[in-house]
C-alpha cells in the first residue's frame, strides 16, 4: 500500500487526510489503526477521506484511531473543509459535506482562510435517538447514573455522534483515564459514548476535556464542544454563545434560537504532506 496525505489538526485534534479522488482507498479502514500509531505510523486521532457525493459537493468518511468508522467530527470537518479548498478541489468558501450524521455545512472565513464555521446541525435529545437503552423519547438532562459505587450525573446529546456530558467543579481533579473508557461503555449506551467533563467557568466560558469514542483521551473535540454547549443551556449553566476551552484550544460554539442549530467555529492547520508505506 501507497497512499499520499496530508496531515492537518484542528485545537491538537489531528487527521491524516487522503484524496480519494486520487488514491486508492479500498483498503485502508483495515489500515487506518497503523496509519494513526504513534509511534510506528503517521500518528492521529483518526483518518479521514475526501470523497464524491451524488447530493453534495463532498463526502466526509472517518475512522478513528482504532479502526472503528465514526459518524461525524467537528474539528475533523473543519481540516476537511480547508483542505478541500486549498488542494483546489473546489474554490467555494462555503460547500455542502454528506457525512454518516447528515449533511454538514462548512465555511471558511473570507479573511485569513485559516478558520471555518461550520452548521452542526440540530441537537438530538430524545434518548432512543441519541441513542440510551429504556428511556423512549426522555431527556436525559441531568440524570443520576451508579458506575463502580460512583455516583455521576449525566446530560446526554447527540450532535450525529452520542455523547455523555458531566459538569465537575474543578476538571482537574477528574481521573479521565479510569472514567473515560468505563463511561464510554457503559450498559445504557449501545452504540458507545464520547465522555466530555465540563467545568463551567462563568455562563460564557466554558473548560472542557474529553475522552473520544474510539479514539481515547483527545486534545479537542469539536462535536463534544458543541454537546457540552447544549447540555450546559439545558442545565442552565451558561448562555447559548460561549467559549470552549479545550486542551488544544478554543472553539466558538453557538446554539441559535431561531433554527435550533449549533454553530462551530474554530482553526484548522495544514502540519504537513508525505507518502505512507505498508507492506
Amino acid at each position: 500500500m501507497q497512499l499520499k496525505f496530508s496531515k492537518w489538526h484542528g485545537c491538537g485534534n489531528d487527521f491524516v487526510l487522503v484524496n480519494g479522488f486520487n488514491e486508492n482507498i479500498n483498503d485502508i479502514q483495515e489500515h487506518s489503526a497503523a496509519i494513526c500509531d504513534r509511534h510506528f505510523g503517521v500518528g492521529a486521532d483518526g483518518v479521514i477521506l475526501t470523497l464524491p457525493s451524488k447530493t453534495c459537493d463532498f463526502r466526509m468518511q472517518i475512522f478513528n484511531s482504532d479502526g472503528t468508522e465514526a459518524e461525524m467530527c467537528g474539528n475533523g470537518i473543519r481540516c476537511f473543509a480547508l483542505d478541500a479548498y486549498k488542494s483546489g478541489l473546489t474554490d467555494k468558501l462555503s460547500f455542502t459535506v454528506e457525512t454518516k450524521a447528515g449533511i454538514m455545512r462548512p465555511r471558511l472565513t473570507a479573511d485569513n482562510k485559516a478558520s471555518v464555521c461550520v452548521n452542526m446541525g440540530e441537537p438530538v435529545l430524545a434518548g432512543e435517538q441519541i441513542p440510551i437503552k429504556g428511556c423512549g423519547s426522555e431527556h436525559i438532562i441531568n440524570k443520576q447514573i451508579t458506575v463502580d459505587d460512583n455516583q455521576f450525573y449525566i446530560t446526554c446529546v447527540s450532535m450525529g455522534n452520542p455523547h455523555c456530558v458531566i459538569f465537575v467543579d474543578d476538571i482537574k481533579k477528574i481521573d479521565i483515564n479510569k472514567w473515560g473508557p468505563v463511561l464510554e461503555k457503559y450498559e445504557i449506551f449501545p452504540n458507545k459514548t464520547n465522555v466530555e467533563f465540563v467545568q463551567v467557568i462563568n455562563r460564557t466560558h466554558l473548560r472542557m476535556r474529553v475522552w473520544e469514542r474510539g479514539a481515547a483521551i483527545t486534545l479537542a473535540c469539536g462535536t463534544g464542544a458543541c454537546a457540552s454547549l447544549v447540555a450546559s443551556v439545558l442545565n442552565d449553566l451558561c448562555d447559548r454563545k460561549a467559549r470552549l476551552e479545550l486542551d488544544g484550544g478554543d472553539l466558538a460554539i453557538a446554539w441559535d434560537e431561531t433554527d435550533n442549530n449549533v454553530y462551530m467555529t474554530g482553526p484548522a492547520k495544514k502540519v504537513f504532506e508525505g507518502i505512507y508505506y505498508s507492506e
